[in-house]
């Protein structure tokens, strides 16, 4: 048993293949990810019931294993911001979010950098956000 904040072994597993620049997406309920994602990435299911796992804790457990150096996030085409934007700037102090409309998000996480897909069952709509790994500076 490992003492790591992130014990999911297909997660482990994608970001242990990932590096630099490479992208992980963590999808709310509503996102397609079996046809909205690259065909190369690993996909992974936690979407055991509604609101069971939501993407803010999903991205809690990531920000301690990976850096992150970029966010994208998926925005409606009119209206307010959604509030889980708010809550992603809260987790990613340092990282502004690039906000993207909904097919110009499907096309990014199609893309050959996608390493990681993460299904939530998240109920907020466009709950989505892709997140682009960093560096990891030396010691």
């Amino acid at each position: 048993m490992l003492t790591y904040r992130l014990l999911h072994p297909e997660i482990l597993r994608a970001l242990g293949e990932a590096g630099h620049g490479a992208q992980v997406l963590i999808a709310d309920g509503n996102y397609p990810l079996p046809t909205r994602t690259h065909p190369a990435a690993r996909r992974v299911y936690l979407n055991l019931a509604p609101d069971l796992v939501r993407v803010t804790d999903v991205l809690a457990v990531l920000l301690d294993a990976i850096p992150i150096e970029a966010a994208h996030v998926m925005r409606p085409e009119s209206g307010e911001e959604p509030a889980i934007h708010g809550e992603f700037r809260v987790q990613l102090p340092g990282v502004e979010l690039q906000p993207l409309g909904r097919f110009e998000f499907y096309d990014l996480a199609k893309g050959p950098d996608l390493a990681l897909a993460v299904a939530t069952g998240e109920r907020r709509v466009y709950a989505n956000i892709l997140l682009t790994i960093g560096v990891v500076p030396p010691p």
